[in-house]
């Protein structure tokens, strides 16, 4: 990762890096446990693995979980109907994180940046997938 990075930006960066991540996991757990379907989970799996950047410990030493000033949950955040408002509530909230980091690696790696909109546009076709 470029070194140009400020503290700001790399909290930015492990906060989406964790919620997409986290949005796939969700949805792959489901996929995997509830419904037994191995190919959408496999697929869910192999996406969540290819969100990963390299100096990951320097994520770490920024973070700030505590000081987050939107750390406590609003009520929306609490309301789910069933199932499939979890799912996509966690695609959302998956492909929305793979587009901040793809438009922040525009900046500081073009590599990354593609990546992640790989990622998205994955997540988009695994959402149709998923509820047809």
């Amino acid at each position: 990762m470029n070194n140009q990075l400020s503290p700001e930006l790399y909290r930015v960066i492990d906060a989406n890096l964790n919620r997409l991540k986290e949005g796939i996991r969700v949805v792959e757990d489901i996929m995997r446990y509830k419904n037994n379907n191995k190919e959408l989970s496999q697929r869910l799996k192999l996406l969540r693995h290819k969100a990963n950047i390299e100096d990951s410990i320097e994520l770490l030493k920024h973070r700030d979980s505590v000081n987050d000033v939107l750390r406590e949950s609003i009520k929306s955040e609490m309301n789910r109907s069933d199932l499939s408002a979890i799912i996509i509530a966690n695609f959302k909230r998956a492909q929305e994180s793979a587009r901040v980091l793809e438009e922040l690696y525009k900046l500081y790696s073009a590599e990354y940046s593609e990546n992640f909109k790989y990622i998205r546009y994955e997540l988009y076709t695994l959402e149709k997938d998923v509820l047809s």
